[in-house]
């Protein structure tokens, strides 16, 4: 799924950022990623309410160490992303490295190191300096309140639908017509559903382990009756959803077995 990645802004302005500079004043180059405490995280499902959506990522996150603050936003620029801060850039690598292009609520993650840090990660390493880091931040949003180039956009692309729709009559939408689970191309990530809510991270991994190549088995906190379980290949994967879709983990309930979303 391709989609343009919009340079990662700062997680508590929600503003552009000027280039970020190195050790020696010079411009980060365009492209580079250069490590940071904090993730800038995209292609997030927007139908989920934000305070699911942060306890979400918060309890995927967490397994990798302290989680500092998860900041999200529902207004129309910060929709679908999301900024996860940690305590030091080792572990956000880490966690980016593992998590990244993880189907979270059937979406990939895209992730990338965060250009700026967050208030979070200043009051914890940096207390000192975080003062400075709010005027500083508070600045930058109010030199670019209107001359934002993304705000411009969207009032330049609201201008035109206005006048589309007064010179036009609305053309007949398509419905958005959405493949069944159940006809999903082979993935190497399971998606279950119908899970019982007392199940338990170690009652799936020793009835998905019974199949080779198991990878991990991951529970969503915020939404106990679903889970994701990875195989190390699609081959694996489709070996053990044909054996245990249907199985009833408490003796009463099926449990729905489909392949992720890619």
């Amino acid at each position: 799924m391709a989609t343009s990645q919009a340079a990662p802004v700062d997680p508590h302005s929600m503003q552009d950022v000027t280039p970020t500079l190195a050790d020696n004043g010079t411009p980060q180059p365009e492209g580079e990623e250069i490590l940071s405490e904090t993730l800038y995280i995209q292609n997030l499902n927007e139908k989920v309410k934000i305070e699911v959506l942060k306890a979400s990522l918060r309890g995927l996150f967490k397994s990798y160490g302290e989680v500092l603050d998860v900041v999200a936003h529902s207004n129309l620029r910060m929709r679908g992303q999301a900024f996860v801060s940690f305590a030091s850039p080792e572990i956000a690598q880490k966690a980016m490295k593992e998590v990244r292009g993880f189907p979270l609520y059937s979406k990939p993650m895209q992730i990338t190191f965060a250009r700026t840090r967050s208030d979070a990660v200043v009051k914890r390493l940096d207390v000192t300096n975080l003062e400075q880091h709010t005027s500083k931040r508070a600045e930058q949003k109010r030199r670019t309140r209107y001359s934002n180039p993304l705000k411009q956009k969207f009032k330049a692309k609201r201008m035109a639908a206005e006048i589309d729709g007064a010179a036009a009559a609305p053309a007949a939408r398509r419905p958005n017509v959405q493949m069944p689970d159940e006809y999903l191309p082979p993935n190497k990530i399971l998606f279950l559903q119908n899970l019982p809510e007392s199940v338990t991270k170690d009652q799936l991994m020793a009835l998905f382990s019974q199949y080779p190549n198991l990878h991990e088995v991951r529970l969503i906190p915020t939404k106990k009756d679903i889970a994701f379980v990875e195989y190390m290949d699609e081959g694996s994967a489709g070996a053990a959803k044909d054996a245990l879709h249907n199985y009833k983990l408490d003796g009463e309930n099926k449990i729905k077995i489909t392949f992720a979303r890619k």
